[in-house]
């Protein structure tokens, strides 16, 4: 009986000195493609993040409590997502999810963490289903059927361009739901699709694919997969004398587009969430700061990570809690949030309604083009 007593007193001082410490902080989880071939996506994200709970920390924090972040990398493995976004929720008991930028990771993550009603956050996750989960899911971004028309609507207008190839990842969710978008904007408003070839992501050979394209003699070819496969469609198909315009989805936005794809990428266009030309003065501290900080310029990843972490402190702060449903409900009812991706309101479906913008790639660098706004797409 002593003993028993013993244990359940030593059980019940374990369990209040874990519960103090516990509500000293509040936990958030994130995870990302640390490494693996989108390592870029997920460094860039984390980046964001963590500058952003640096700067939350080293402030009033949220409710009073640091922010304890937890990352876990899914090593851009298929699948791996799901066991570790199980374990942020089951063992770590985070309150949050920040992640994904890949839309098929980010549909992995989404019904573990809608059936927990942990609230998920997606940086740079697009395709529409994402959100379409259910009520505790939602994204910083624009979705692809936003993104895609922006696309569509840059070649057709922009670039003038009538005949229009397409080359698809098949094994990305956010590559396949980009060009079903663009192909059935072009062909509504006038724009020819001559040919649509696939690949899967770590192809490195694309010669079948360009030979077929290169005889219908399109004028631009969209590619909508990420920026590893791109750089290489790239140089190969400059290699066999294609001389037609390479525009893409913001999945191009990766550190080793430019390294890779050298001269062959020159003058190609891609939509984004962000550009460092952008002279807002709260843009501008945040370059400056993640510069000093990393020793380079942020993409739209990081900028995308930054605004999630700083949005989700925000909802806690109006929520006065971290009780799941308040959360979510606060999160939910954000207007106007000045992120530096743009400003950020989630509408009834939770995707963010903001502005995108139109990179080009000139004299080895990312360049600002244009804003397309919400209104009229």
């Amino acid at each position: 009986m002593i003993n028993r007593l013993w244990l359940l007193t030593v059980g019940i001082t374990l369990s209040i000195v874990v519960s103090s410490f516990s509500q000293d902080t509040i936990k958030i989880g994130e995870f990302g493609s640390l490494t693996g071939d989108n390592a870029s996506f997920g460094i860039s994200q984390n980046n964001g993040v963590q500058m952003a709970v640096e700067e939350i920390n080293a402030g009033k924090g949220v409710l009073g409590k640091k922010i304890d972040l937890i990352v876990e990398d899914n090593q851009t493995k298929q699948g791996e997502t799901t066991t570790i976004v199980r374990k942020l929720i089951s063992q770590d008991r985070v309150v949050a999810l920040i992640g994904e930028v890949a839309s098929s990771k980010s549909l992995e993550a989404a019904p573990i963490a809608q059936a927990s009603k942990i609230p998920q956050i997606a940086t740079a996750a697009t395709n529409p289903r994402v959100t379409q989960v259910g009520n505790y899911i939602f994204r910083v971004c624009f979705t692809d059927d936003f993104q895609a028309v922006v696309i569509a609507r840059f070649v057709l207008e922009n670039l003038h361009a009538k005949k229009i190839a397409f080359m698809t990842d098949v094994k990305q969710d956010y590559s396949v739901g980009l060009t079903n978008i663009a192909k059935n904007y072009l062909g509504q408003n006038g724009g020819t699709v001559v040919k649509e070839q696939s690949y899967s992501s770590g192809d490195k050979d694309f010669r079948a694919q360009l030979t077929d394209i290169k005889s219908a003699a399109p004028d631009v070819i969209i590619i909508t997969g990420y920026y590893p496969e791109a750089a290489l469609i790239a140089k190969q198909a400059r290699q066999f004398g294609i001389k037609a315009t390479l525009v893409g989805g913001d999945g191009w936005d990766g550190s080793s587009l430019i390294p890779v794809g050298g001269k062959a990428i020159e003058g190609s266009f891609f939509s984004n969430h962000f550009s460092v030309e952008d002279k807002s003065p709260a843009v501008q501290t945040f370059v400056q700061n993640y510069k000093k900080k990393y020793g380079v310029n942020p993409d739209a990843f990081a900028a995308l990570g930054y605004d999630a972490m700083k949005l989700l402190a925000d909802a806690i702060e109006r929520a006065g809690t971290t009780d799941s449903e308040k959360l979510r409900d606060a999160i939910a009812s954000t207007k106007n949030f000045p992120g530096v991706s743009g400003s950020i309101t989630l509408g009834p479906d939770r995707n963010a309604q903001k502005s995108a913008v139109i990179i080009t790639i000139k004299d080895g660098t990312f360049r600002f083009a244009e804003t397309i706004e919400p209104k009229g797409v």
